[in-house]
C-alpha cells in the first residue's frame, strides 16, 4: 500500500524554505519527482509519503481578515490530461507552484498571459518556468494520426476549436518526421513502431519549442532572463525525462528537466539527441 499524506501542524512557525535560485528550483522539482516515482516502486511493500503543508498556505493563523500571498517558486505549463497531477508528481503542496494547464500544453494568448502574470507579479519568489509534456498525450497522438492520414482532417473542418489545438502541433510533427527520415531512411515509415517513435519525438520537441517561445517572451517583458526548462512526464513510469543538456551531444536521455533551446543550432542538437534516444530507437527496434 502507498499512502500520500498532506500534513500540517498548527504549532509550526517556520515556512518551508523556497529555492534561492533557478538551479535549486530545478533540483527540488527533480528530487520531488524522483520521490514520487520511487513511492510506487514494487520493491516498496508499503510506503508512506508525507508532504508538509505550511499552515499559512492554507490560510490558517491569519485571522478572519488575512489572505495568504501567492509565493510560487516555479511556474509550470502542463497538459490538461487528468493523469498528470502536476503538484503531486513533483511532491509539492499549495502555494509552491503556479500551474497553467491546457490540452497539449500549447501556447495560446491566454496561456502566455497567465505565465507573464506570474513572471511579473512574483519576481521575488519565482525562479523557474517549466513546460511539461507527457507520454500518451491525446492531443499529440491525434495530430500525428492526422498528419499520417490527412484525409481524416476533413471531418474536423467545422470544429475550429479542436483544429486550433491540433494545427499548432503540425510544424513540430513535420520537423520530427524529417529528422527521423534523415536518420533511418524513407522505409522507416513502414515500421510498426514508426507512429510511436514520431509521437515520442514530437512530444519532446513540442515541449522544447514552447519552452523556447516562453523564454523569449518573458525575457523580453522582464528585461532580464528567467530560466526556462522543459521535460516529458512518462505516465508509465511516473518519471520526468528530457533529451539531455543542449550543450552535451553525448547525452540523449536523462531523468529530469533540460534547458529550453535558445537558437537554431540548439534545436538541431535536440533533434539529433532525440533520434538517438533510447525511447525513439526502442520504438523502432534500433540499438
Amino acid at each position: 500500500a502507498v499512502e500520500f499524506t498532506y500534513r500540517y501542524s498548527a504549532a509550526s512557525t517556520d515556512r518551508r524554505p523556497h529555492p534561492g535560485d533557478a538551479a535549486a528550483a530545478q533540483a527540488r522539482l527533480e528530487e520531488g519527482n524522483r520521490q514520487f516515482a520511487l513511492a510506487f516502486d514494487p520493491a516498496n511493500a508499503a510506503a508512506r509519503h508525507v508532504i508538509d503543508v505550511d499552515p499559512v498556505d492554507v490560510n490558517l493563523r491569519l485571522g478572519s481578515k488575512g489572505v495568504v500571498a501567492q509565493q510560487p517558486y516555479a511556474a509550470i505549463l502542463g497538459c490538461a490530461d487528468a493523469r498528470v497531477p502536476i503538484e503531486l508528481i513533483f511532491n509539492e503542496g499549495p502555494n509552491e507552484l503556479f500551474v497553467v494547464r491546457i490540452a497539449g500544453n500549447g501556447l495560446g494568448s491566454d496561456v502566455l498571459g497567465s505565465i507573464s502574470y506570474a513572471a511579473s507579479h512574483f519576481r521575488d519568489h519565482l525562479k523557474l518556468i517549466v513546460v511539461l509534456g507527457h507520454s500518451n498525450c491525446g492531443a499529440v497522438a491525434s495530430a500525428v494520426d492526422l498528419f499520417l492520414a490527412p484525409a481524416n482532417y476533413l471531418p474536423l473542418s467545422g470544429n475550429l476549436a479542436l483544429r486550433g489545438v491540433l494545427d499548432r502541433l503540425t510544424i513540430v510533427i513535420q520537423a520530427a518526421q524529417r529528422r527521423l527520415l534523415e536518420a533511418f531512411g524513407g522505409d522507416i515509415v513502414r515500421h510498426p513502431g514508426y507512429r510511436r517513435a514520431l509521437i515520442v519525438a514530437s512530444t519532446a520537441t513540442h515541449a522544447a519549442l514552447v519552452a523556447s517561445m516562453v523564454a523569449e517572451e518573458i525575457d523580453r517583458q522582464r528585461g532580464a532572463p528567467l530560466r526556462t526548462a522543459y521535460g516529458v512526464y512518462e505516465v508509465e513510469t511516473r518519471q520526468v525525462w528530457s533529451p539531455g543538456d543542449q550543450d552535451d551531444a553525448r547525452e540523449t536521455d536523462r531523468a529530469g528537466l533540460s534547458p529550453a533551446p535558445g537558437d537554431q543550432a540548439s534545436f538541431a542538437r535536440l533533434a539529433d539527441r532525440l533520434v538517438h534516444s533510447p525511447r525513439v530507437r526502442g520504438s523502432l527496434g534500433v540499438r
